[in-house]
């Protein structure tokens, strides 16, 4: 059994970035889906849907820095913890 005792910092921030600008590109089309809803409520649809718009491009681009973030954060305090407590053990084939 091989044990994970180290991360590579940079690699977890890419792959954390990509994964959160997916789930920002998703709540950008679930904001971007309630301009029509206000519509047929009577509601501002304008503004709903514009906001939809800049939802689905804004978004993506926060949750991907945020996700860089805390993903660089995550392996750092990792890479820590597993100094002090050995690591993760994982089977591998």
């Amino acid at each position: 059994m091989a044990v994970l005792t180290k991360l590579g910092v940079l690699s977890v921030a890419k792959v954390q970035a990509i994964f959160m600008a997916i789930i920002g590109l998703l709540a950008g089309l679930m904001m971007a889906s309630l301009g029509p809803m206000a519509a047929m409520m009577g509601g501002g649809a304008g503004l709903a849907a514009g906001m939809g718009l800049v939802a689905i491009i804004v978004l993506p681009i926060l949750y991907a820095i945020f996700g860089f973030i805390g993903g660089a954060i995550g392996a750092l305090l990792y890479n820590l913890i597993a100094g002090w407590v050995g690591g993760i053990e994982v089977e591998l084939k």
